[in-house]
């Protein structure tokens, strides 16, 4: 049984591992593909939102920098010059598939407050009526150390939150949680369910991401314990082809399915 609803509203994160080759430039043969795919589930009938990175990473091939920025204020000049680049390749894609898309940049502030909380909310709700396809990331351009969500994958959470989600995915560059680093150990066991983020399964965590990102899997697990808090489920998959998503709607169990919490287990 898939665990996609027909007319699902769901929350996709991809992130810069999984957007950009290894020289730092975009993947758009991935991105094409996950276009194609999110189309194809429009089509079906369900609404999608895009949370995704890559700012930075655009803005480095961009400028032809080849390597990641030292200063703060580097990082937000080429988010800059990346974001405009990622939504250029966003709407060429997804108008060659007959979609709209718009563009969302949020900072931690906008949760924290409620009057820019509802704004938000109302947004979504309007742009989802209309068709749209938000694709969302932090505006690193101008956020500081005191409004940032420390990462996609704490936004992708708040967005799923904000947007009444039924589920959130979040694309990574690895199966799901493992018992132990499977790039370091053949013998990692993949954690297919977990109904319960505990001390052991927070101690399956590894640390930070590759250099072409900023998270790592505590980051995803405490995206998971914001959005299964408030009754929305997640599932971390390989974003490597982002057809995947295929075998989840027809009901295959692939990567780590975060559990909802039942209304009477909420706080």
């Amino acid at each position: 049984m898939s665990i996609l609803d027909k007319n699902a509203r769901i929350v996709v994160k991809i992130g810069s591992n999984t957007l950009t080759h290894s020289s730092g430039n975009l993947n758009l043969r991935r991105m094409e593909t996950l276009v194609r795919t999110l189309s194809d589930f429009k089509n079906e009938g369900h609404e999608v939102v895009l949370v995704s990175s890559g700012a930075v990473a655009a803005g480095i091939s961009k400028l032809q920098l080849g390597r990641r920025p030292e200063t703060t204020e580097e990082k937000q000049a080429l988010a800059a010059v990346g974001q405009a680049e990622l939504m250029q390749v966003y709407e060429r894609l997804f108008g060659a598939y007959g979609h709209t898309v718009a563009q969302i940049l949020m900072t931690k502030d906008v949760i924290d407050d409620s009057v820019r909380r509802e704004a938000v909310e109302n947004t979504f709700r309007e742009l989802l009526k209309l068709g749209v396809v938000p694709i969302v990331n932090e505006n690193d351009s101008v956020s500081g150390e005191e409004i940032k969500f420390g990462g996609n994958d704490t936004l992708s959470a708040y967005v799923a939150l904000v947007c009444r989600a039924d589920i959130l995915i979040n694309m990574s560059d690895i199966e799901g949680l493992y018992d132990c680093d499977p790039r370091t150990n053949p013998d990692a066991r993949l954690i297919s369910r977990v109904d319960a983020i505990d001390d052991t399964i927070l101690s399956y965590a590894g640390g930070a991401g590759t250099d072409r990102g900023t998270g790592g899997m505590i980051t995803k697990l405490r995206a998971a314990e914001i959005v299964t808090s408030a009754g929305i489920p997640m599932l971390i998959v390989n974003g490597k082809s982002p057809d995947i998503l295929y075998k989840i709607s027809d009901g295959y169990h692939i990567g780590t399915y975060f559990s909802a919490k039942k209304p009477e287990e909420r706080a």
